[in-house]
């Protein structure tokens, strides 16, 4: 039997939660009106407007058509003239190794994109998205309980228990309370990924464990948990390498579901936007352009990062829709984004992982089954 069918219970385990965890958001998108983060700097629903009668129609003026088609081929020719090149482009190799060498800072960053949020969201009373908010005062548990596991991810302390415990208190709030929570999807794919490379390096399991495991200290006597730590790392192995397609599929599919259901599907609220920060100063076109330009240009890169096509390049332009965004929308919670920030920041880091276009026809820097994030 080869090490990778030899994945352990828990390794399965983990396999199935993520599993039923992208099934539970994708459900919960396509059965949710649409509105997404366009939901935290608008306050109106807008004109209902026929999404599919509204497409047609703005690609049907000539000069948008022209603009769209043209902005399009050249997008398609700068791709294919970089893969064309690429081989002889001695930098982007040294770039891909050099970013895999930072594969063990890649927990870290995850802890601090979704522990400082989470805190967040307990001080100031809302569960994940800011538009679903609680009474602090009468729900002193529930503001406790994000805190708490805002903090111990923040200090990665019991990193998997409180990554299990955030995952199970999302599915809560999306099962019992509000499917709203869908438009913090981002969550979801990084407690999964904490849940199986841990706290990693800093962190405060790492040092607990090396005080811990070190013959003749005292805490070593006191503490149990430190052998479940070095049991979990061993189960979680066999599926370490995959952690940089789990990251980059729930960000492919978080941006699916800003285009095409934040923006194509509700184009009424989608012109809110347009109108209230008046976008059509900073590129004049047709208001409806820049709806439908937004909405697909999210979907196409929420698919290259699905499918791992041109991965740390899609990485970086949606860094760059973030950054804009943030700048452009000045009311725009910036809290909130830290862990898209963080998402899009590990994904460009870590590149496509197996499973992906870049992988079976580019040039890895890594070998074939090595992870992308090294064991403690």
């Amino acid at each position: 039997m080869s090490d990778r069918s030899a994945i352990s219970s828990p390794a399965v385990a983990v396999a199935s939660l993520a599993a039923s965890s992208l099934t539970a958001v994708l459900l919960a998108v396509a059965a949710r009106p649409a509105a997404a983060h366009v939901d935290y700097v608008t306050e109106e629903d807008g004109d209902p407007l026929d999404a599919v009668a509204f497409l047609v129609e703005v690609l049907s003026d000539p000069f948008n058509a022209a603009a769209f088609a043209g902005s399009g081929l050249v997008v398609v020719a700068g791709i294919a003239a970089y893969l064309w090149v690429r081989p002889t482009i001695r930098d982007v190799v040294v770039l891909r190794e050099k970013l895999a060498s930072y594969g063990d800072l890649v927990p870290w960053m995850l802890r601090l994109s979704i522990g400082l949020p989470l805190v967040g969201a307990g001080f100031q009373g809302y569960l994940f998205a800011p538009t679903l908010t609680f009474d602090t005062a009468a729900s002193p548990l529930l503001r406790v309980l994000f805190i708490g596991i805002g903090f111990c991810v923040l200090f990665g302390l019991a990193t998997r228990i409180v990554s299990a415990i955030g995952l199970l208190t999302f599915a809560w709030v999306l099962l019992a309370v509000d499917p709203g929570v869908v438009i913090a999807m981002e969550y979801v794919p990084v407690l999964l990924a904490l849940l199986v490379v841990g706290g990693g390096r800093p962190s405060a399991d790492d040092m607990l464990l090396a005080v811990a495991s070190t013959p003749g200290t005292y805490y070593g006597r006191v503490d149990p948990v430190h052998h479940l730590k070095a049991f979990l790392d061993g189960s979680m192995a066999p599926i370490r390498e995959y952690v940089p397609t789990l990251l980059r599929v729930g960000m492919g599919v978080t941006f699916v579901y800003l285009g095409l259901i934040e923006k194509l599907a509700d184009p009424g609220r989608g012109l809110l936007v347009v109108e209230k920060y008046d976008l059509t100063a900073v590129v004049p076109v047709d208001p409806g352009l820049w709806v439908v330009g937004a909405g697909l240009t999210e979907i196409a890169v929420g698919l290259a990062l699905v499918a791992g096509f041109f991965t740390r390049g899609a990485a970086a332009v949606s860094f760059v829709l973030f950054t804009t965004t943030l700048f452009g929308l000045p009311d725009d919670p910036v809290l909130v984004h830290v862990a898209l920030f963080g998402l899009a920041s590990a994904v460009f880091t870590l590149g496509s992982g197996p499973l992906s276009f870049d992988r079976w026809f580019g040039r890895p820097a890594l070998e074939e089954g090595e992870p992308a994030i090294p064991a403690d």
